[in-house]
């Protein structure tokens, strides 16, 4: 089997094949941190690491370009855990596992990380390359992304001279990224009172789903297992009253749940199932055409002792999630094809004395995005539940006379022969914190061709990578 090195541009894989080996997800950003800072120190360049753990290192310019304006390169350096059910990968202390598969890279059982660790990998290979033509660089690889874009958010963007910036963080080469939504995270409390009850429990668990990325894949029509799970629920008390003792299903706001499991109680639960899976096989023929993998397995225990939701609790989540919105909003009416506002039922979670939901929330504009929080508000005050809006981060707005997008497009032009596309997104992307914070910014955003984010399937192109890399080094050259 051929090794990651085996392939051009080596450097780029070296680094892409380190960084894997260590343990980065959100949250969890010290050690890759730390890595760069020992990369800065051993190749003699100026850095910074600030308390949020983001790295800036700065790369003087080469020969000839001495008086040239300084670029921004930017890439983020958590990742999205997710594995498969019989993976044994502790994302605390476990790397990733990377293996080529003809055109792809891969990882085993897990999520690759090329989002966005393939941007760390490529600005190091430039960061320790004597020989490239380039203006002075400020490499800024920030932390916790992938949970509201933390590490950008904390930076103080006065380390920064540069008033262009390149982000590595866009997934097709074909397209040049010229804007993206913002976001904010709704967290709603459900209270949760129990009593005791004694009977066989019915373990109801949704999953092979696609999931998918809450932004990039939102409109593609893939369900949701905590709204599937509310749709079957609802249609279970047709059959017979039942009593909630758990809910749980997804661990990342911005990713669309594969899997969600249910735990309750009910009197004759042999027959109830048999009911309900006549429901579910109805369910399944529906959704075939684009759920291909879906099953739903029931499950019934032995007799046992429990505490159980109170029927006011029960009825209150299954009324959200029966009537909570969730996916696409509304569409752009300005740009086509482009999903304007958008929400994702990322996290659902169970304890004690509350069930937990939090919301993704997506909007190009801020207005939007405000007024589908209020309805999301409104919701959870009439259920007397309690509800808050963080992590709030800004859109990136079009810019549309920029001469790094004309100087990126004659670029590609040169390499190609042909023109990129040029889109708005509407997944966020830390271009759009940036572009607030520093007055006349003006920002890109490309990438390789990296296909599943934020699922077991992620996958990473290596010629397209390489392709990504040359065209990225023949535009530091003309940046003068």
């Amino acid at each position: 089997m051929k090794q990651l090195t085996d392939f051009e541009p080596k450097r780029v894989f070296h680094y892409f094949e380190e960084i894997s080996a260590i343990p980065r997800g959100s949250g969890n950003c010290k050690a890759i941190s730390d890595y760069c800072v020992s990369f800065a120190h051993k190749h003699g360049l100026q850095v910074i690491q600030d308390e949020a753990e983001n790295v800036v290192i700065y790369k003087p310019a080469s020969f000839g370009y001495e008086n040239a304006d300084a670029v921004i390169l930017q890439g983020h350096l958590d990742m999205v855990c997710q594995k498969t059910e019989t993976s044994a990968v502790d994302f605390e202390k476990d790397g990733i596992s990377v293996y080529a598969d003809g055109d792809f890279i891969k990882a085993k059982d897990t999520t690759l990380g090329a989002d966005n660790g393939i941007a760390v990998a490529m600005i190091l290979a430039i960061l320790e390359n004597k020989e490239l033509a380039h203006p002075p660089i400020e490499a800024v690889f920030t932390t916790d992304e992938e949970i509201g874009m933390v590490g950008a958010m904390q930076l103080d963007m006065g380390c920064l001279k540069g008033k262009k910036m390149i982000n590595l963080d866009a997934e097709d080469p074909k397209t040049l990224t010229v804007s993206c939504a913002g976001g904010c995270d709704f967290t709603m409390k459900i209270p949760v009172v129990r009593h005791p009850a004694y009977g066989k429990k019915v373990i109801l668990t949704i999953k092979g789903l696609q999931g998918g990325h809450s932004g990039v894949e939102i409109h593609k029509g893939r369900l949701n297992a905590n709204m599937l799970a509310g749709r079957i629920l609802h249609y279970a008390k047709n059959i017979a009253d039942f009593a909630m003792v758990s809910i749980k299903g997804g661990d990342k706001g911005n990713a669309i749940p594969q899997s969600c499991t249910v735990e309750f109680l009910v009197q004759n639960p042999e027959v109830f199932c048999e009911k309900l899976r006549d429901y579910i096989a109805e369910v399944k023929e529906e959704i075939s055409d684009r759920e291909q993998g879906f099953v739903a397995e029931l499950v019934v225990t032995e007799e046992t002792d429990v505490f159980v939701m109170d029927p006011s609790s029960r009825d209150a989540l299954l009324f959200t999630l029966l009537c909570a919105p969730n996916g696409v909003v509304a569409m752009s009416a300005s740009i086509d094809n482009l999903v304007e506002t958008s929400l994702n039922l990322g996290i659902l979670s169970t304890e004690e004395k509350e069930v937990t939901m939090l919301f993704s929330l997506r909007s190009n504009k801020k207005t939007a995005m405000k007024f589908l929080a209020e309805q999301l508000l409104q919701l959870a005050k009439q259920l007397h539940c309690d509800a808050e809006v963080s992590g709030e981060y800004p859109p990136w707005e079009y810019k549309k006379d920029s001469s790094l997008q004309r100087r990126y497009l004659e670029t590609y032009q040169e390499q190609f022969g042909v023109e990129p596309e040029v889109v708005a997104i509407h997944a966020g992307l830390e271009c759009g914190v940036f572009a607030s914070a520093i007055q006349g910014l003006e920002c890109i955003a490309i990438g390789p061709e990296t296909l599943d984010v934020h699922t077991v399937l992620e996958r990473l192109s290596i010629s397209s990578t390489e392709q990504t890399y040359k065209l990225l080094l023949k535009l530091l050259e003309k940046c003068i």
